[in-house]
């Protein structure tokens, strides 16, 4: 693997590259990452089963749409590939550090707002489907943000978990019911980066950076609800988001629909306490 790796990069770069330095770096449960080096050059690689590529084919697309929209700072793909038992992505290296500095916490707060500002789009989804974490994430472009949502998020979690044998309520019911919580509320459709918690932002020499994105076109208030899912951020990044885009009215309320996709998520991945976290939001909206 590692030779193909090797050989790949050097047909890419265009010079040879012989990996002489390999450090497994931590990551999360999906993909095993190394940080690559010839002496020289130094280089970010997420390696996993040869019939997973599509994940990092997804990952390509996001962040691809992200350097266009030069708003916030993302990881430069250098080589998608893959050999007889693994599929690989190589991406450049950039040593980091918790984003947990009042500057660049505001900093990071105000790029993401440019980035719900850039582009035009008139619908809701993406160009092809991806991933949020392993999960699928379906993205049919859609005229009507509560159809979107409802259906392609939520109504997609319960069918998968429903698969799984795991019923929390008549989901029929619960997708109607999430529909007529967002069907007054008709956002402009932004770029999200999708799967925005603590754990895939940092800080850089070059400032804040963000990774592993499952982008599409949504609320832009989906995002910011993730950042508050799991903590991590500080108020200077909402001081710096609202500084450029402020929220609109309703958010706290929206922010536990919003909220309750990645708790699904989590259920289905997962399992444990998430069910009884799931159900509980589910009941109360339902009552």
């Amino acid at each position: 693997m590692w030779q193909a790796i090797s050989q790949q990069l050097s047909d890419t770069l265009m010079f040879e590259f012989t990996i002489r330095e390999k450090v497994k770096l931590p990551g999360g449960d999906i993909n095993q990452c190394y940080m690559i080096s010839d002496g020289e050059q130094r280089y970010f690689v997420k390696i996993n089963q040869k019939d997973e590529l599509s994940l990092f084919e997804s990952e390509v697309d996001s962040l691809k749409e992200l350097r266009h929209s030069d708003t916030v700072f993302v990881p430069e793909v250098v080589h998608l590939g893959n050999c007889k038992d693994a599929a690989f992505l190589v991406l450049n290296y950039f040593p980091t550090k918790a984003l947990n500095t009042d500057e660049a916490s505001f900093n990071f707060g105000q790029q993401l707002a440019r980035l719900h500002q850039w582009g035009e789009q008139k619908e809701y989804g993406f160009d092809s489907d991806n991933y949020v974490g392993a999960t699928l994430q379906p993205n049919r472009w859609e005229k009507k943000w509560h159809r979107f949502f409802s259906e392609q998020r939520i109504g997609w979690q319960l069918q998968l978990l429903s698969e799984k044998g795991i019923e929390l309520g008549n989901s029929e019911a619960i997708i109607q019911a999430v529909s007529d919580e967002l069907a007054h509320h008709h956002p402009t459709p932004s770029l999200l980066h999708g799967d925005l918690w603590s754990g895939n932002v940092a800080n850089s020499a070059f400032g804040p950076l963000c990774f592993d994105p499952s982008c599409y076109w949504g609320d832009r208030e989906c995002d910011i609800a993730m950042t508050e899912l799991f903590g991590g951020f500080n108020n200077q990044f909402y001081a710096g988001y609202a500084s450029v885009l402020p929220l609109s009215s309703g958010y706290e309320h929206r922010r536990t629909i919003y909220n309750l996709y990645h708790i699904l998520n989590h259920c289905n991945l997962f399992g444990g306490h998430y069910l009884d976290e799931a159900q509980s939001i589910i009941e109360e909206m339902l009552s």
